[in-house]
């Protein structure tokens, strides 16, 4: 049973529709399906889930339709496909001609009167579906085994069975010659055993005391050589022991710092001395500005090649023929099929794996692109080949454009005016650099003159706690009190190793509520999205602390595996999390972007898999080096061959 099909111009306009059951409207679930999917460009799959109903779509790209059917998800409608394809044929079939010689005029004023065509193709889509047959099931006259004869069916027990007839013969002569070989191979075996055993017998019950011993003692002696180990027969002990270095520590008081009355204190991060020129990098920057990311293209441009269809006239020397038929080739005269953009999507599907976007999301934009193109009549003096890389740049800078704008310093200002501080908390997996970052975005809130107190929260890498003090003492030094009215503008909140990292930034988030910090950055240990135990330790963190923003920190130097870790990450939120509407990522922090020159594909494919926006990027190695998401450079150095 549908429960909706509607009919509507890509310019918003509803065209037709019809209501199967009551209730809702179709209104909604259609507005969430333009909003994600076709405005998105993540037309991929022509299938869209929305709460309890499973939308499926079509694009009439040459007269700008959209046909949509909606139906429980619960049920399993095999005639849907077969429906929405034969109402498309006929709808254009039936108002072609409105539709060419009015334009969008026919659209607002034509009337279209499609209830019982309709009404006609369902019944009949329902009817296909069950003219079909069952499945009979084979007699036994039918089946391999009648076949067969009762005898060779016997088995005797110790008797190897028969070869099979398929095998060839020379691979029978082959086995025949190995049998033959391994035939007086064990027998001279077998003699061996036999004359052991009767040497045994004729060697008293003493000798063979002394002649085992003497064995055991050679074997001994043997294995001690070869082991490096100087004891042996030393039993190995179970469980790990902490590593003591020479010039360290091993009480484990030395590292408790929970009852230090440090916490959120200058004296606890003294002044630092170090060059501030390469901290700050460029000395000619606007402070507190994020900058754009900018890419810088060749200035040659790129000649495009032309890809010859094989349904154009060849091209023959002199006459008028030849020349009518190259024009026939350039003037936007033919609509787009799948056979023609076949081969340019393949090359294009080619290219964005090369430049690192992961296999998968390079499929789905190759498959977006051709279903927004097919049937689309072609511009005039245009080549298939401009056509779709046009539209694959128009779909990537879409895809890069977030839906929701994430603006750091607009939040923290609305938090400032509710007296309370602003939240933002750190995840992803080992080595991606959320604490390099971390003490980035601290340099930049700083430099929008906003406070900043670190919780350290990663009380499992060892030297973490210690990485934070040090860019704390750093951060104090290029922005001394005396140059903020005496306060102190970043402090570390720090409890030491081996605690709860859940109560630790609970504990900060208080101590920043009584002490009129603007920003609370919960830095957080890194693990792999397989670690269920971490996993669950995150989603406890976010859970119980409810931060204003969650970033997930990946480095651009990764491919496929970015795809497998925001979907992990994602989904072990949402598992492990207690609430109702559980709290999934907010944002991305991409990193390590300095290092991979023009394949940027990490950033599509982060962006492509959950929807979010990329807030900051990682750009080099001083505090300056943060930059903002631009969707056009991204693409350019994307689409750079």
């Amino acid at each position: 049973m549908l429960d909706f099909f509607t009919i509507f111009s890509k310019g918003g306009l509803v065209l037709w529709c019809f209501q199967g059951v009551r209730g809702p409207a179709a209104t909604a679930p259609v507005n969430a399906l333009i909003r994600s999917v076709l405005l998105q460009e993540r037309g991929g799959n022509n299938s869209f889930t929305h709460e309890a109903l499973t939308l499926k779509y079509k694009l009439d790209n040459q007269f700008e339709l959209v046909f949509v059917v909606g139906f429980q998800k619960i049920l399993t409608l095999t005639y849907v496909d077969k429906l929405i394809d034969d109402v498309h044929k006929e709808f254009r079939d039936k108002y072609r001609n409105e539709f060419q010689q009015k334009g969008a005029l026919g659209l607002l004023n034509g009337t279209f009167d499609f209830k019982d065509d309709f009404m006609r193709l369902l019944r009949d889509a329902e009817e296909s579906s069950k003219v079909r047959a069952p499945t009979v099931m084979k007699t036994f006259e039918q089946s391999l085994k009648s076949q067969k004869t009762v005898k060779c069916m016997i088995e005797t027990r110790g008797e190897k069975p028969k070869e099979k007839v398929k095998n060839k013969k020379n691979k029978g002569s082959k086995k025949d010659g190995t049998e033959a070989v391994a035939v007086p191979s064990k027998a001279s075996a077998g003699d061996k055993q036999l004359s052991a055993a009767g040497d045994k017998e004729e060697l008293t019950k003493d000798e063979i005391l002394q002649k085992n011993r003497e064995e055991f003692f050679r074997r001994h002696m043997k294995a001690g050589e070869k082991s490096r180990s100087p004891k042996p027969d030393a039993q190995k002990e179970k469980g790990k022991k902490p590593r003591v270095w020479d010039l360290g520590n091993s009480n484990a008081k030395v590292l408790d710092y929970s009852n230090s009355a440090t916490n959120g204190s200058a004296e606890a991060c003294p002044v630092e001395e170090f060059d501030h020129d390469m901290a700050l990098g460029d000395k000619n920057r606007e402070p507190g500005r994020l900058y754009d990311l900018e890419y810088e293209s060749d200035d040659e441009a790129e000649e495009e090649k032309v890809v010859q269809n094989p349904s154009k006239p060849s091209v023959k020397k002199g006459g008028l023929g030849g020349m009518f038929g190259m024009l026939k080739g350039l003037v936007g005269s033919k609509s787009l099929t799948r056979e023609d953009m076949d081969p340019v999507l393949e090359k294009m599907k080619d290219h964005l794996i090369a430049k690192n976007v992961a296999a998968e999301i390079a499929v789905q934009l190759c498959e977006s692109v051709a279903k927004k193109l097919e049937g689309k009549v072609m511009g005039t003096f245009t080549t298939v080949t401009s056509t779709v890389k046009q539209a694959l740049q128009e779909a990537l800078v879409q895809i890069l454009q977030p839906q929701r704008r994430v603006d750091v310093l607009r939040d923290v200002m609305d938090a400032q005016r509710h007296r309370r501080p602003y939240v933002i908390t750190f995840c992803g997996v080992n080595g991606v650099g959320k604490s390099t970052n971390l003490a980035k975005i601290s340099f930049w809130l700083i430099e929008n003159g906003f406070s900043v107190l670190i919780a350290a929260c990663d009380t499992f890498r060892a030297g973490a706690v210690e990485q934070l003090r040090t860019h704390t003492r750093r951060l104090n030094a290029l922005h001394p009190p005396e140059s903020h009215g005496g306060r102190t503008m970043v402090q570390l909140y720090e409890k030491g190793y081996g605690k709860d990292a859940a109560g630790i930034a609970m504990e900060a988030i208080s101590y920043a509520r009584n002490q009129g910090f603007d920003v609370v950055l919960v830095d957080t240990a890194g693990r792999m999205q397989d670690n269920a135990p971490l996993m669950t330790a995150l989603a406890k963190l976010i859970a119980v602390n409810a931060p204003d923003l969650v970033l997930f920190v990946g480095e651009a130097l990764v491919g496929n595996e970015a795809v497998d870790q925001l979907v992990k990450f994602n989904k072990a939120l949402a598992d492990h999390s207690m609430a109702q509407t559980p709290r999934l990522i907010d944002g991305i922090v991409l990193t390590k972007f300095d290092t991979i020159d023009d394949k940027v594909g990490a950033a599509i494919s982060m962006t492509y898999i959950t929807s979010k926006p990329i807030v900051f990027v990682g750009t080099g190695q001083t505090y300056c080096d943060l930059r903002s998401l631009n969707a056009k450079a991204v693409v350019a150095a994307l689409m750079k061959a």
